[in-house]
């Protein structure tokens, strides 16, 4: 084969590597019952590929070849162990036993349930949040250790460490490698979703940091989305999907060219990715429809109600307020309540907001939340209370970590200066 051709057989490898390593790994996971033994399997799976490919042809089916294989190369590798080391008889025998139907003809039928079992696994209650997070971002959406340390500004060898103990976790606790049972789909799927929210977050307005936001871990989140729609098509899988496709839809707006931060109502809303609001509209109407309406759902609502508007002043503020009422009922925190405050200033005007900000921060639950305090400064500000709405933004200034979160509030502190 000549360099030409290895080389566009070797970036066809690659290529399935990118779209299909995740999906083999969940099925090697059920398969071989163990994290790190099934990602071993992966890469000698393809490291074979990688061989015999560009010289044999890619297979008809080259997910289910990669499972075969790897399987099979886990099997072999434990067998050569089991010399050694007595008590990995059973275990291999068990492991050739449960999976010695012909791979490659059946292994499809399987692969979207693997698929479901892994988030679920990677997100079991029983493991820390930020355990979930890490083991979510490493398995499910294959970042390496170094790329999730660098989101969640923790050192490489920490966030290992975390994924280690996770895995630890998850063997010595038997956590079940399953799709939880229909009683207990609710308390799960929670777990799951909460996951992916967060996910979209950090990768929508970075918790620190030079940029604003981050579009790999957004696109991550989104993916997720989709995915969880479409193994499990539940009415809040619509409506988390949705909240996200609809304030991914204003990324191009959200940052001035030098990347400082452009908030809401000063937004060029024609950069808002139209496609984007049509599919998540769609999908809050679907959600809606369901009749079973939780907290994403709400919040999607919410997110399309700014969607639909042309600007700022005809949002239909009123409508926002209503939802929050709701949000509220249905999942209250301080940080809806702020959402709420910005709404009702926006109805109601900025000494109403004003009112129910400063409540908030008396009873001290946002007192270290800089976007509470740059709040407070706004309304101040609108108020003409100039004294009131620099000490906010200093103090919002002292602990705002983001930098073009930074470079706005100093924007505003310089302007009350002059």
């Amino acid at each position: 084969m000549d360099s030409d051709a290895l080389t566009a057989a070797h970036a066809k490898v690659d290529a399935i590597y990118r779209d299909e390593s995740r999906q083999v790994l969940a099925t090697l996971i059920r398969l071989l019952g163990d994290f790190d033994a099934a990602e071993e399997a992966l890469q000698e799976a393809f490291a074979v590929a990688m061989e015999q490919w560009p010289r044999d042809g890619i297979p008809s089916n080259p997910r289910a070849w990669l499972v075969s294989t790897g399987r099979f190369k886990a099997i072999d590798g434990m067998r050569r162990r089991a010399r050694y080391d007595a008590s990995l008889n059973e275990l291999t025998k068990h492991i050739e036993n449960t999976t010695s139907e012909p791979l490659v003809e059946h292994e499809d039928e399987h692969i979207e349930d693997d698929r479901l079992r892994l988030i679920f696994t990677c997100c079991h209650p029983a493991l820390a949040e930020e355990a979930q997070l890490a083991m979510t971002l490493r398995e499910v959406c294959n970042l390496t250790t170094e790329e999730i340390a660098r989101a969640f500004l923790t050192k490489p060898a920490t966030m290992a460490q975390r994924i280690v103990r996770a895995k630890t976790k998850i063997r010595d606790a038997r956590i079940p490698y399953e799709v939880p049972l229909p009683s207990e789909l609710p308390e799960r799927l929670d777990s799951v979703l909460r996951v992916v929210y967060l996910v979209f977050n950090e990768g929508y307005s970075a918790s620190s940091g030079a940029s604003l936001t981050r579009a790999d871990l957004s696109g991550e989140a989104i993916r997720l989305g989709r995915l969880l729609l479409q193994l499990l098509p539940e009415p809040e899988v619509i409506g988390l999907l949705a909240l996200v496709l609809l304030h991914e839809s204003r990324r191009p707006a959200r940052a001035a060219a030098n990347g400082d931060l452009v908030l809401l109502e000063q937004q060029d809303r024609s950069l808002w990715n139209q496609d984007l609001i049509r599919e998540g509209i769609s999908l809050v109407e679907r959600a809606l429809a369901s009749k079973r309406i939780g907290p994403y759902t709400l919040q999607a609502a919410i997110a399309a109600v700014h969607a639909e508007a042309p600007n700022a002043k005809e949002t239909d503020w009123a409508q926002i307020v209503a939802l929050y009422d709701l949000l509220m009922r249905a999942d209250p925190s301080p940080i809806i309540e702020l959402n709420r405050a910005v709404a009702v200033a926006m109805r109601d005007g900025p000494a109403k907001g004003l009112e129910l900000v400063n409540a908030l921060l008396e009873r001290g639950e946002l007192a270290q939340y800089h976007l509470a305090h740059a709040t407070r400064a706004d309304f101040c500000q609108r108020l003409g209370k100039f004294a009131d709405a620099r000490a906010s933004y200093q103090r919002a200034l002292a602990l705002a970590k983001q930098e073009p979160e930074r470079r706005f509030l100093e924007k505003r502190l310089n302007e009350l200066n002059d």
